[in-house]
């Protein structure tokens, strides 16, 4: 007997972030397929997939959002339920990867919880992962498979590009992030200086930030303020504030992911700063929306690499190897 075999694609959306799951459905012209997702009563989370995918390149779509931990572990259990039941090829696709920033050990007895979470992944059984702008890409080698590392700067630097009209500066946080600012001044399609901000921590903080100078040329310039995400905003804006007190003209400030915990929705609305612009690998409710906030769908190039990644295309041209 001989059978010709087919692929078939199928789609599950986690609990995290059904918008952004149905956007990258529509873009990818394929139906979410049916899963029930619901918690035991002390609060343990239940997974069963509703439609028959023995065979199938399963696609399993989780940000890691608010409750983090849950939302990791419902992704967890939703790929090996996928696996169980005989999934021929497994991802997880990640728009926001948890965990990202504690990638190495900053200081004794710290865990490198970005690596565990690579394994846990890798246990549950997936085959492939697809994330976007990781923190530091070094964690692509923290998996012994595939990972597709999307970028959401040309994006960024399409909407930016056409909001400044003059001299620009793209501005980097910190040090750490000059590779970060000039990918985003590649993509401009004006010509665009480069500075950073000399930050600092106080020892054995997370979430605190002091900005103590600016090397760069900004004085009366557009300065565009890049980072991969904000999270509680202190960072951002501190070096926002630098910027407009050493003579910049307007400040605005670019990121991929806008988690704004706590403090960061009221810091950027008091904050000198024309817009901010995030994209919506995260879910941003109605509380966290402000009047300079703009925010961009990344689905229809999340949608693109899953595309690429069924029909076994290269990704990296997608992005003209930008996404490394």
């Amino acid at each position: 007997m001989e059978l010709v075999p087919k692929k078939r694609l199928m789609l599950f959306a986690g609990s995290g972030h059904r918008s952004l799951s149905e956007e990258i459905s529509e873009s990818l012209g394929v139906p979410l397929s049916s899963v029930t997702l619901s918690n035991f009563a002390n609060g343990e989370l239940y997974c069963r997939y509703d439609e028959n995918m023995r065979g199938a390149d399963v696609f399993v779509l989780q940000t890691h959002c608010e409750p983090i931990n849950d939302r990791i572990f419902e992704q967890l259990i939703m790929i090996d339920a996928a696996k169980r039941a005989s999934a021929k090829r497994i991802t997880a696709v990640c728009p926001f990867y948890g965990y990202a920033r504690q990638d190495r050990k900053a200081a004794g007895r710290e865990p490198i919880t970005a690596r565990l979470l690579a394994d846990l992944l890798t246990v549950a059984g997936a085959d492939r992962v697809v994330t976007v702008d990781l923190h530091t890409g070094q964690i692509q080698g923290f998996f012994d498979f595939p990972v597709d590392h999307l970028t959401a700067v040309p994006l960024l630097a399409d909407y930016v590009g056409n909001r400044v009209d003059g001299e620009v500066t793209v501005v980097a946080p910190d040090a750490g992030g000059g590779k970060l600012a000039r990918r985003f001044a590649n993509c401009l399609d004006i010509e665009a200086e480069l500075a950073f901000v000399d930050k600092s921590r106080p020892k054995g903080t997370h979430n605190i930030a002091v900005a103590n100078d600016v090397v760069g040329v900004i004085e009366g310039r557009h300065c565009v303020l890049v980072d991969d995400m904000i999270d509680t905003a202190g960072s951002i804006t501190a070096g926002a504030e630098l910027l407009m007190e050493r003579g910049a003209e307007s400040v605005i400030i670019a990121a991929t992911h806008g988690l704004l915990s706590g403090p960061a929705v009221d810091r950027l609305k008091n904050a000198r700063v024309r817009e901010v612009v995030v994209t919506n690998t995260l879910p941003i409710s109605d509380e966290k929306r402000f009047d300079s906030l703009t925010v961009l769908s990344i689905a229809p190039i999340v949608a693109e690499v899953l595309g690429a990644v069924f029909g076994d295309k290269s990704v990296s041209e997608l992005f003209r190897g930008d996404n490394l």
